[in-house]
């Protein structure tokens, strides 16, 4: 009875002392975004015709083995101030509260809560999107290309603006402009792992 009740004792002390720890923390390393090539791209219409801006001012946090895409992580913030549609008119408008509200809402942010394998070099990537402080589930399909050190995540995914109180007011009349926006993404990395 005594060697038996050691014995607990020894595991209760193992497992309490941290003997699973290494499992626990066993993370993927983050890797690092190259802004030289990456890019953010949103495309909506306006009365049939497509209008394209990008985000020139973002961050992201990726930790991901593709071998084991479950044990990743994903987080990303994009600085609403830094919409440009390469026109004066609309790059002062866009700010504004009716649209973006970069004042009170400064950044759109992105955060994984699962990833998985959806092919070859291909992962699916669950999270919430928040925009203007409306946060939605959505799932992003991620293409990742590897190249010597370097990592090229791509893909596109479509959100509905009003969902995020993006264009107020008169601007909710979708036949004017309509309500689905394609984002496109093309991200550079160093330190990621051959998919």
């Amino acid at each position: 009875m005594p060697t038996r009740r050691l014995s607990l004792l020894t595991l209760a002390a193992t497992l309490l002392g941290g003997g699973f720890a290494p499992v626990a923390l066993a993370q993927p390393q983050p890797a690092q975004l190259q802004a030289a090539g990456s890019e953010i791209v949103f495309i909506t219409r306006q009365m049939g015709v497509p209008v394209e801006g990008r985000f020139t001012a973002f961050k992201a946090q990726v930790a991901l083995d593709p071998k084991k895409p479950e044990t990743g992580k994903v987080a990303f913030s994009i600085d609403t101030g830094s919409a440009r549609f390469g026109s004066a008119e609309l790059d002062a408008e866009v700010p504004k509260p009716v649209w973006l509200g970069v004042v009170k809402f400064p950044q759109a942010s992105f955060e994984s809560t699962a990833i998985k394998a959806a092919g070859p070099g291909r992962f699916e990537v669950a999270g919430k999107l928040t925009i203007k402080g409306v946060a939605r589930d959505i799932t992003v399909p991620v293409q990742l290309v590897q190249a010597g050190a370097a990592s090229t995540a791509s893909g596109s995914f479509t959100i509905r603006r009003l969902d995020f109180k993006v264009g107020e007011g008169e601007w909710t009349d979708t036949s004017m402009l309509a309500n689905e926006v394609q984002v496109r993404f093309k991200l550079g990395f160093t330190g990621l792992g051959a998919p």
